[in-house]
């Protein structure tokens, strides 16, 4: 998995590639916690993001507590990732474009 993050006018856009697991969410949750202090909105731009797991979800749903659910928003979600989301009933709970 690789991050590239961006800020501007206070709102990152972190964009991921590659599989989100129980090996590289930790580094995504890390990045996530330094993004924080210094931004009011957070975009996690998930197009190239190919498999989500459960270690994942839980990285994604703590930023969501972290920064609210009008400030973090998931964008390029592919087909299957986003049926994962939907499956776990994260949809109702997320903002998802």
């Amino acid at each position: 998995m690789k991050t590239t993050t961006t800020i501007e006018n206070k709102i990152a856009t972190i964009a991921i590639e590659g599989s989100i697991d129980a090996l590289t969410s930790g580094e995504l949750d890390q990045t996530i916690k330094e993004t924080v202090p210094q931004c009011e909105k957070i975009i996690l731009d998930m197009t190239g993001v190919d498999y989500i797991s459960s270690a994942g979800l839980r990285v994604v749903v703590g930023a969501n507590h972290a920064v609210g659910k009008d400030n973090l928003t998931l964008r390029g979600l592919a087909p299957n990732v986003f049926e994962i989301f939907r499956l776990t009933g994260f949809t109702k709970h997320l903002n998802i474009e």
